[in-house]
């Protein structure tokens, strides 16, 4: 039985979904207004491996992910420059051009991630109307009221607003001072903005749209609820976001969204922790805000970021290290090498059946909310049977590898990497076997086999392969 820990209830739940064996879906996607960083992919790499575990399981997932290219504005409440507006400005585009940018470089990403495609890609600008409907919605159900600069849900008329976050809303108001709030037509100070109005602050707002009440463009978090109730219906099984989303997005999507709709609007809250760098906050300003391509510039394959992202929980917080990339790197390499040793010794594997004894071990981790660090445990245990036969265990790895994504059945010999330090020995040596110093030579094979690496002298010339290697 799959259990998932529900952060609306806090304790880990059996999984039911609406639907018998169907799984409705909704991930917040990206706002796109800058090449993502390695921890935003982060998030991406950890909700793949919960939709390839549930798919594992038997289910059938339709998943969304949207765009934000309208209305997140640099405060993730309702303060600031409308992010798409500032990259816009930054790179001398339209907002249409920045978004156009970067959502080609994050489906690049993801891709080179080898994460699965959403079922739904909704853009925030392509779903104005759905948006105009919601709020036309609350205002008849006096959930929402209007000002000269908004249109504001009330929070006070929402039941049990802080229900996800578990906070007490009048402590965390108290807490944050009186500061000065941009529309004194506030009725309480932790209302937020479903529609801004082209006035104001954002009278030079680059992206609006007309509307009932006058020209403007919507609120960040009424795009989502709009989003998802069109494309999975007024209540769905999973939800799932950064934990830097419980406190106001996801609390206002489920306030606006359960007050429209008059029923609950998720069943299981899903959030991944955050990926830090040498343990402090990645920053842009300090160079931590890695890219993907900044990696790929330092010659990291994609897929060893990936592995990297395997040994942590979805829900727990990663520390970014260039020395634990480079771990990941190895691991990743004798992975690739472990298949092709498997492969060797077979023809062909069609009729080789999985080991059940471990698939019942990895289905039992991912079963345990999606615990990707176990299911990786037990993946090395079969990696490292040498009673396995080779069909057998090739068959497990490449089951395994459907949920962790790592592409081992395309690998082949030639993308084994062999270290620069070790092709030199291997050139050094061949150079004392044409001088006939057959003893150097030798002396050359030592050096080579305790790097991991085993030479083998064929009528075709020299060969070299990688030692079987304990994890």
């Amino acid at each position: 039985m799959l259990k998932i820990y529900n952060t609306l209830t806090r304790k880990k739940e059996n999984f039911k979904p609406i639907s018998e064996n169907q799984v409705s879906f909704y991930h917040c996607g990206p706002t796109v207004y800058w090449t993502q960083h390695i921890g935003n992919l982060r998030a991406m790499v950890m909700c793949d491996l919960i939709v390839r575990s549930l798919e594992y399981l038997g289910y059938d997932v339709r998943l969304v992910r949207n765009y934000t290219d309208v209305g997140h504005l640099t405060s993730d409440e309702d303060e600031g420059e409308d992010k798409l507006a500032k990259g816009a400005k930054r790179e001398h585009k339209t907002p249409q051009e920045i978004a156009e940018k970067y959502i080609s470089i994050f489906n690049q990403d993801i891709s080179a991630l080898n994460v699965r495609q959403s079922d739904e890609k909704p853009r925030a600008t392509k779903h104005i109307e759905e948006m105009i409907d919601m709020v036309k919605i609350l205002l008849e159900k006096n959930f929402a009221y209007q000002t000269d600069l908004a249109i504001y849900f009330d929070v006070s008329k929402a039941k049990n607003y802080t229900k996800l976050s578990g906070q007490i809303l009048e402590k965390n108001l108290a807490d944050a001072g009186s500061g000065e709030i941009s529309d004194k037509n506030k009725k309480n100070p932790a209302d937020f903005v479903l529609w801004f109005f082209k006035k104001g602050a954002h009278k030079n707002a680059l992206q609006t749209w007309s509307s009932p009440w006058g020209e403007g463009f919507p609120g960040w978090h009424i795009e989502c609820s709009a989003m998802a109730k069109k494309y999975l219906g007024d209540t769905i099984d999973v939800h799932m976001g950064g934990i830097e989303h419980i406190p106001v997005h996801h609390t206002n999507e489920i306030a606006q969204s359960e007050s429209a709709n008059g029923v609950k609007f998720v069943n299981y809250w899903l959030h991944n922790g955050h990926l830090t760098v040498d343990n402090k906050k990645m920053a842009k300003s300090e160079g931590s805000a890695y890219s993907l391509q900044d990696l790929k510039n330092k010659k990291y394959d994609p897929l060893v970021l990936r592995y990297l992202f395997l040994n942590s929980h979805y829900r727990s917080n990663q520390n970014f290290t260039w020395e634990a990339l480079d771990a990941a790197k190895t691991a990743l390499g004798k992975l690739r090498q472990a298949v092709l040793e498997a492969k060797k010794g077979i023809a062909e594997i069609k009729d080789a059946e999985i080991n059940e004894k471990y698939r019942a071990k990895f289905t039992e981790a991912i079963q345990d909310d999606f615990n990707i660090p176990q299911a990786l445990a037990v993946f090395w245990e079969v990696v490292k049977d040498d009673k396995l036969i080779d069909a057998t265990k090739l068959m497990t790895i490449l089951n395994f590898d459907i949920v962790l994504g790592l592409k081992l059945d395309e690998v082949k010999s030639e993308e084994i990497e062999i270290p620069k330090e070790v092709q030199a020995l291997v050139d050094n040596r061949q150079k004392f076997r044409d001088l006939e110093d057959f003893e150097e030579a030798d002396n050359i094979r030592y050096q080579i086999e305790k790097m991991g690496y085993v030479i083998e002298d064929t009528d075709k010339g020299t060969k070299l392969n990688k030692k079987e290697m304990k994890h």
